[in-house]
């Protein structure tokens, strides 16, 4: 086997195991439960990712490719049949979200100047109607405790009506909301990366990936620092929204489906660690 310490990959893959694996191990998942995932992962990608063009890749094919036994990835596949995780998330977009971007984005539910309107909780254009449109089958009053809960909208104080305070919902701590958040962030980053290691082979265009990063920066800056990036990036972000939403078919009232669809986005995350003091050359008595 080639020595991790040697081989690229191997180190980028250390870099990104090591934080999943702090949450993991918070959230209670041993490493057998994340074992299964992975062969579940490895057995799909095998199957769904590389097919000839003429036919998808047998079992046989898969084990060689895999490394896994053709019976073990026939019971992969077999649960894959039954369940599949990741196009179930991807398909069940997080409803609350859907509310806020309807709220944002459709007409009806927008002031003259095209700005979130305040909304009454029930009646005509009100905000019952709103998550009976975007939802599905959850109650308006379970989205609006939630909505309220992480102070993406507001009460009104003396109408009583109903404020949208900040156009995107992010759930808090290790809920599942977050979790699939989780799960949709780093997936449609790794899937960037990959498009873009293999871009100029395959003769596709690299899609935008950039990072600004510095390691030498004061701590008594930070602060600072945290509040500047997080308001230029929700303003950005807001931007973008503004030039994208409008063409969603949901989003913008426009229930026509089209014959291509394509989920498309931009993510923008902040990170910062502490360096620590190199002492690899202190003398030591």
């Amino acid at each position: 086997m080639t020595d991790a310490n040697a081989n690229p990959l191997h180190k980028a893959l250390f870099r990104i195991l090591r934080p999943l694996a702090r949450l993991l191990l918070r959230n209670g998942v041993p490493f057998g439960e994340f074992s299964e995932l992975v062969k579940r992962a490895y057995v799909e990608a095998a199957l769904e990712d590389f097919s000839d063009g003429r036919r998808k890749p047998t079992d046989s094919r898969a084990a060689v490719m895999t490394g896994l036994t053709r019976k073990e990835v026939k019971r992969q596949r077999e649960i894959l049949a039954g369940q599949n995780p990741a196009r179930e998330s991807r398909s069940n977009a997080n409803r609350a979200s859907r509310v806020v971007s309807g709220w944002v984005h459709d007409p009806a539910y927008q002031t003259c100047d095209k700005q979130p309107a305040m909304l009454e909780f029930e009646g005509a254009g009100s905000f019952t109607e709103l998550v009976r449109k975007y939802s599905g089958d959850m109650t308006p009053r379970a989205v609006l405790d939630e909505l309220l809960r992480v102070g993406v909208a507001a009460v009104e104080p003396d109408s009583g009506r109903l404020q949208l305070k900040q156009r995107a919902y992010v759930p808090a701590g290790d809920s599942e909301d977050m979790l699939q958040i989780f799960g949709e962030d780093v997936s449609d980053l790794v899937a960037t990366i990959d498009h873009n290691l293999i871009s100029r082979s395959a003769g596709h265009p690299p899609l935008f990936q950039r990072t600004l990063t510095y390691d030498n920066i004061p701590a008594d800056v930070i602060e600072r620092w945290r509040e500047i990036s997080a308001e230029r990036s929700q303003a950005l972000l807001e931007q973008l929204d503004d030039w994208l939403g409008p063409h969603d078919r949901q989003g913008s009232g426009n229930q026509g489906e089209g014959a291509n669809k394509v989920r498309t986005g931009v993510g923008i995350f902040y990170f910062e660690e502490p360096i620590q003091p190199d002492t690899s050359g202190d003398k030591r008595s």
